[in-house]
């Protein structure tokens, strides 16, 4: 198997007026998984991600969020994380299952896809999951964003100052701090994501690379979206009318994504099952090897019980 990192090939979809960066990654076996990254990530960032579900027989799909990676960005100053609304998310996802899944589907893969997603992706495909039942095989949810943590913050405080600055519409001001907070200066002692050094440099590597992947952070406007986008998912019968098989993993130590609130919501869903990797940091598939074998043990197990290969 070629390594993914040398079979890189990406190819371009049109959602509305975006162009988005996918890539398809062949497997060794009849299964077929999309992964979904998070807010401020890009393809690159999970060759060894994808090597690990290739190893296990999927075929891989992944791709770009507008805004980020190699898509398009929408704002003139490219370091800012910006969306208006959730629902063009939406959008990007439904264009890579009906361009790319779907026609994988019919090339002869008859088995339902799974999805794998982290933080910001998982948001979206729990949105995704809620409103076309029966698509996906399984799903694999990692420190999904249902709550945000605010960090030293009162959570009503941040809610009030994001309505503020978006009442005249999604501000394109990036969030207080976010401007000076340039990705690719960020040491390793001042990022709160994951307690692996060399996948940080390893990542950190490939922004240098190409710095042209990078973002800052998001604005108020990105902000204010994720806000009314998490509160649609806290609304009554949300989670319970997800049906899809679901594993929903939370970390420890997360000081991005409201932990308690992933593990509520997991309680919520029908087929939802709870795993949470003490020690973790949100960054969870980036973080040391240890942390990452609990992670691919609670994996491997739900798939083999909810998304087990078939033999041809």
């Amino acid at each position: 198997m070629v390594p993914a990192a040398q079979s890189f090939s990406p190819f371009y979809l049109t959602a509305g007026a975006v162009q988005l960066r996918a890539a398809r990654f062949e497997g060794d076996g009849s299964r077929l998984c999309l992964i979904l990254n998070g807010q401020t990530e890009f393809i690159e960032k999970y060759f060894e991600v994808i090597d690990e579900f290739r190893g296990r027989g999927f075929a891989v799909v992944t791709f770009d969020w507008r805004g980020q990676g190699g898509s398009d960005r929408l704002l003139p100053d490219r370091r800012k994380a910006h969306i208006e609304d959730f629902s063009a998310y939406d959008q990007d996802l439904n264009t890579v299952i009906r361009e790319v899944l779907k026609p994988m589907m019919a090339e002869g893969n008859t088995i339902k896809p799974i999805a794998v997603a982290h933080s910001m992706g998982g948001n979206v495909l729990l949105r995704r999951l809620h409103d076309v039942r029966g698509e996906f095989a399984a799903a694999i949810l990692s420190a999904p964003m249902v709550g945000i943590t605010p960090r030293g913050v009162p959570w009503w405080l941040v809610e009030r100052i994001a309505d503020r600055l978006n009442q005249n519409g999604p501000s394109p001001d990036f969030v207080w701090g976010m401007g000076k907070r340039d990705q690719l200066k960020l040491p390793f002692a001042l990022q709160i994501v994951t307690s692996d050094a060399r996948r940080y440099a390893r990542n950190q590597a490939l922004l240098a690379a190409d710095p042209e992947l990078r973002l800052n952070g998001p604005t108020w406007g990105w902000l204010g979206a994720a806000l009314h986008s998490i509160a649609l998912l806290e609304k009554p019968g949300y989670a319970e009318a997800i049906r899809t098989r679901a594993l929903v993993i939370g970390a420890g130590r997360d000081r991005v994504c409201n932990t308690g609130a992933i593990r509520a919501f997991a309680a919520r869903m029908p087929h939802g099952e709870y795993v949470e990797i003490d020690g973790a940091q949100h960054e969870l598939l980036m973080e040391r090897d240890p942390l990452r074998a609990k992670w691919w043990a609670a994996v491997d197990t739900f798939l083999t019980q909810n998304a087990p290969a078939v033999s041809r």
